[in-house]
């Protein structure tokens, strides 16, 4: 498996993390409208990003074992550890902000969560099938 076809396959979750970005900080003044902290947001998706390129590095880096149950247990590993970093960030942010947790910004980072963890399960198994067609 080649550098080049790891970063290839890693480059649709980058530009979900820029458009992402992007677009939290585009659309602030809609955002506050629907009573979502953008800031909330921002940070929730740096935080989902950092633990999908764990995640998604933790994989790339077991692909060339020989045995098939390794490779699938480092998927659902790295599914559960992303899964955990984000509920270690929900409660540390709801007990700082106490009462002003922000719901919204919550919902909206348990969608990107989902869209995430989508588009990394999609790129590991193309990753995966290409190392078994060579």
């Amino acid at each position: 498996m080649t550098n080049n076809s790891v970063f290839r396959a890693f480059r649709p979750l980058m530009v979900i993390f820029i458009a992402t970005t992007a677009l939290l900080i585009t659309n602030r003044a809609r955002l506050s409208q629907w009573d979502a902290d953008v800031d909330v947001l921002i940070i929730g998706n740096l935080v989902l990003f950092a633990a999908t390129a764990l995640s998604f590095y933790l994989f790339t880096r077991q692909l060339n074992s020989k045995n098939a149950q390794a490779v699938v247990r480092t998927v659902y590993g790295g599914v559960l550890s992303k899964m955990v970093v984000c509920l270690l960030t929900v409660f540390v942010y709801i007990s700082v902000a106490g009462k002003g947790v922000n719901k919204a910004g919550v919902f909206g980072c348990m969608f990107l969560y989902m869209l995430y963890t989508t588009f990394e399960v999609i790129a590991v198994m193309k990753l995966s099938k290409q190392k078994k067609n060579v």
